[in-house]
Formats: structure tokens, sequence, C-alpha cells
């Protein structure tokens, strides 16, 4: 069978998974950490694991990977999944790993409720929680407990995945779905295709011709733990990973308009439709149509040339003004990739990155661009092995030497410095006035009031060294909730002291969200878009970013690192 292209970073995750998993169950301590190991040297390596699958390196000769976790990681490249994970998830609960999901929890707790309190679900942790018999177990304080709680008020919601949980389950299933006979297009739908930083479920639509045994494939696909709805044009199953996945067959003519109608939110389509009604047209899954006469929906395009509009990105059919600006033919130019020319949040080996500040560096410039800013942790953050005066200086004069060997490549000096309570940085003037770009950011005290949080950070944000507001809510999707913040004063001190806010795109951040991004183009604080990559393979995550990003409008000018550095740094004050 011929390699996926699937990313180190799932391979990654899915030997995390696996030591979750193992933890949960009781496993050998050595075992739990091998996969840990793995996952850790995984994420460490510069070239993608399906490549050297498919030139037939020996895996065995990478760090940590024997004979065992080499044939795993074929398996998932070449198959896009595992069968030792699937049967692992069979014999464990399937609640209990999205206990885990829950702030406070990991695999050695969530192991300690199920052996001591039998707990294997969130119901069970509920009604534990109810009874007091959670903060009876040792190692369960008030403040856990709490946090527990808080968490469990979370998950107890709709189940919504964070989109890069979903987005390698769409794809490998869109994957094997391709080769099905009589597939002609087929296409992720729904709120994955408009990149949301959340999912309910994956919608896939395929255009096939009348002979095709797309929905017996999907059906018998091996992850699918039952069959919800069964149909010749329509089926949905439940994966074992608890995902649910519509896919919709239509007839290759209509692929346009079905994926149109399955991609939009419901008030963008609802609207469209309402347009197409008074100009005498009607528009549905299968086309458009004047009276009873199809007159369109092979492609997505012939819906908005109809109705006289310029095409929406999928990303932008919220209704939140997009059809209004289409109709006057002003819609943003979004941003894209390609336009991004450097990475400004990126660590190292020296505080809790895995890779050196010349490794970082080199992969940087393997993906074309021509700056990065190395911003480890500053001392405060001692948990992230955050850097003093001292380690810091002595990082800078590294930086300087790797410059002047570095051809057409420039690494700038900086640090995601911590903001004290009190607004203050936890590094000293002197030390601050020799860095290119200050990155300023909370770790600690949440829990501050609103108005408290205001004014610490805009109190840090007046210090004429700061640069970027780095992940300014602090939320961590569906872990953490964003601290209380007054985001629209924050803005316009923003504005008024011209200082850049991240969008932060490890995607369990995506911080700021797509409002907040509209909102600060709309009052003309520029942002950057960094990877706050804490490995190479962490750099590929600017993707996500950029989605979001076009989620929020912004387009090239609106992003700080599209400029080439003499202009960055112009703008930085340097």
């Amino acid at each position: 069978m011929e390699p996926t292209k699937i990313s180190n970073r799932t391979i990654a995750a899915i030997f995390d998974e696996i030591a979750d998993l193992l933890e949960i169950d009781g496993a050998n301590p050595f075992r739990v950490r091998a996969y840990r190991r793995a996952a850790q040297n995984i994420l460490a390596l510069s070239k993608p694991l399906s490549q050297l699958v498919a030139e037939g390196a020996d895996l065995t000769q990478l760090p940590g990977i024997g004979e065992a976790l080499a044939q795993k990681i074929t398996e998932i490249v070449t198959t896009g999944s595992l069968h030792y994970l699937d049967e692992l998830k069979k014999r464990i609960p399937p609640d209990l790993e999205r206990l885990l999901k829950i702030s406070g929890l990991g695999p050695k707790r969530v192991h300690q409720l199920y052996e001591a309190l039998h707990i294997r679900s969130l119901a069970d942790l509920k009604k534990a929680l109810d009874e007091g018999k959670v903060q009876a177990l040792d190692g369960f304080g008030p403040k856990l407990v709490q946090s527990i709680a808080d968490g469990l008020a979370r998950q107890t919601g709709v189940v919504r995945h964070r989109l890069f949980e979903a987005d390698p389950v769409a794809h490998a299933v869109v994957e094997s779905l391709r080769r099905c006979k009589g597939v002609r297009r087929i296409e992720i739908a729904g709120s994955i295709r408009r990149r949301k930083e959340t999912v309910k479920d994956i919608d896939i639509v395929a255009g096939t011709s009348m002979n095709t045994d797309i929905m017996e494939t999907f059906l018998s696909l091996p992850d699918v733990k039952r069959i919800v709805m069964q149909g010749p044009t329509r089926s949905s199953v439940e994966l074992f990973s608890g995902f649910h996945i519509d896919l919709r067959a239509v007839h290759e003519e209509a692929f346009g308009s079905a994926l149109h109608h399955f991609t939009g939110a419901r008030s963008h389509n609802i609207a469209l439709r309402t347009m197409a009604s008074e100009q005498g047209l009607k528009i549905n899954e299968y086309g458009i149509y004047k009276g009873v006469r199809r007159i369109g929906g092979e492609h997505e395009s012939d819906i908005y040339e109809r109705l006289g509009m310029q095409y929406i990105e999928p990303e932008l059919r919220e209704n939140r003004g997009e059809i209004e600006c289409a109709l006057q033919h002003r819609l943003p130019k979004l941003i894209e990739r390609k336009a991004i020319r450097g990475d400004l949040h990126i660590h190292t080996d020296r505080s809790d990155g895995s890779a050196s500040v010349e490794t970082m560096a080199r992969a940087a410039m393997a993906l074309g661009y021509e700056y990065m800013a190395v911003t480890d942790h500053t001392k405060h953050l001692t948990v992230a092995r955050g850097q003093d005066e001292d380690r810091l200086l002595e990082a800078l004069d590294e930086i300087d030497a790797l410059n002047d060997r570095l051809e057409g490549f420039t690494i700038l000096k900086s640090a995601e410095t911590d903001i004290l309570e009190d607004g203050s940085l936890d590094l000293g003037d002197e030390v601050l006035r020799r860095l290119d770009l200050v990155v300023g950011a909370v770790h600690f005290k949440f829990n501050l009031s609103k108005k408290m949080q205001t004014k610490r950070i805009i109190k840090a944000m007046e210090h004429p060294a700061f640069s970027i507001l780095a992940h300014p809510t602090g939320r961590l999707i569906n872990l953490r909730d964003p601290y209380e913040l007054d985001m629209h004063a924050v803005i316009a001190a923003a504005k008024e002291l011209g200082v850049i806010l991240e969008l932060n795109a490890q995607p369990s951040r995506l911080d700021l969200n797509d409002l907040h991004c509209k909102t600060a183009k709309e009052a003309g604080v520029k942002i950057a878009v960094s990877t706050d990559a804490h490995s190479v393979a962490d750099l590929q995550l600017m993707a996500y970013g950029i989605a979001q990003a076009r989620r929020g409008w912004l387009e090239p000018e609106d992003v700080v690192n599209t400029l080439p550095l003499k202009e960055l740094l112009a703008l930085l004050g340097r």
C-alpha cells in the first residue's frame, strides 16, 4: 500500500494517546515512557516519517524507536490508522479517555479515579463529586477538585472536537474513499472546511457516477464503531474515536451545490437562499434552479455568480457581513500561507523547546523564511526552565555568532517575558533594551478580576520595550476558559501604544479568536501570526494560524510577519 502523507505530529499524537490509555489501564510504566519518549523524538525529527517509510529507511535507527514501534509507524503511514490503538480503545471505557480533557486530570489521576471509585464516565465523575468522594482521595485538594468540577461543566455540553484533532481523521477517511469506484470528486465540508476552531462532527461530500461503491466502503471502514444511518446517498457513522462522520453522495454535476450547502453556516445559507428567491431562483444541495430548469451547480462559484456576487471563501461563510461585502465586490483579499516571511514566537532547548537555536533556524530557512525570533521563557516561569538575565545574555551572544554564519536569514533576539501580577515584566530594563522585540505573556494568576487583569496587561504594554502581546486571552480550547479580560480596552491600548497582538497558531490556543482578529483589524491594530513552536514540527502549525487569520478577515497588510525584515524592524522601532 502507498504511504499516506500523514504528519509526524499526528503520529506523535497517536503514540501520546496510546501512552495515556496504557497509563489509565495501569500498564508497566516503562511501556508508557517508551511511547512518550517516541512521541517527543518524532516531533523533533526534521524529515517526515511518511517520506522515510516511502524510501524504505530503517526506522529503528531513529532515537527511541525499536522494532515494535517501527512496525507501528509503518502501519500508521501506510494505512492511516493503527490496529493496536483501536484495540486499546475497545478495552478501555471510551469516557475514560474523555476525562483526560478535563483540567487537572492526567492519566494517573484518571487511573486513580477508576481504581478507587470505579469512575468510568463523566456521569460517574459528577456523581462522585456531588457525593464528596473525589475530595476524600489522597492528592485531590480543594483547588484541584474545583478545577475538575469546572472542567467537567465544560465537557458535559455538546461534544466539540478541536480542529487539529478532527483534521487527520477527516483526511484519512477522504483518502480511503477517494479510491472507490465511481468517485469523481470528494471534499471535506462543514465546519472543518470553514476552519472553525472546534467541530461537532465531520461532513464529507462526494460527486459520483451512478455505479459507485462509496457507501459500502464507508460503512465498512475499520474504525467504524456503529452505523447511525444508512442510505444510497447519505450515511452516518460513529468511530471508535468518538467522531461522527456524515457522508453525502451526489451526481457529479451537483457536486458544487452540495459542497456549498454542507460547508456554509446555516445563517449564511439561509441568507443566500432568501436572496435567490427574491431573484426568482432556487438554491439547494442539488443545484441552482429557475423554475424547474436546472441552471448550475457543478461548481460552488456558480451560486455566487448567479447572484451577482464575489466568490466567498469558505472561512468567511458565517453571515458576519461577508454577503453584503460580496455584493459590493469589496471582500478582503485574505492572507495566505505564502505571504509569511518569518515566525516571531519560537522556543529552543534553552527553555522548554526540544531543538537548538541553529536547528530551529535551519528549519525556518527550509520553509523559505527570512527571519525568526527566539522567544525562550524568562526566569519567572521556572517550570519551563525560564532564563534569568545572565543565561539570556549568553543566548544573545550565541544568536549573534549564528547570524554571522547564516546567509540570507536573521535570528531576532527576543524573549517570552512573563507579565507579573502588578503588570511589570520579569526582566530588567538593561536586558530588555538589548532585544530586537519583547513578547509579553501572562502565565499565572489567571483568576484576577476582569478589571485587574485588564489593568495588569495594559500596564505591561505601556513598557517602552514591549512589542507583542502573546496569546492574549490565555485560553486552551476545551481545557481552559479565557481569563476575564476587557478585550476592547486591550485593543484600544494596543492601537494607542503601537503594540502588536499575537494570533498564536498552536491549535490548542488559536488565540486571538476570529472575532477578536476582526475587531483588531477594524481598529487598525497589527497582528503577528506565530506558531509558539517548541519543536521543528511545530513550525508547520502556521497553517492553523493562517486559517484563523482568514476567519478573522485578515489581509497580508494586517499581519506584521508578512513584512520584509527591514520594514519589520522599522515598525518595531529597532
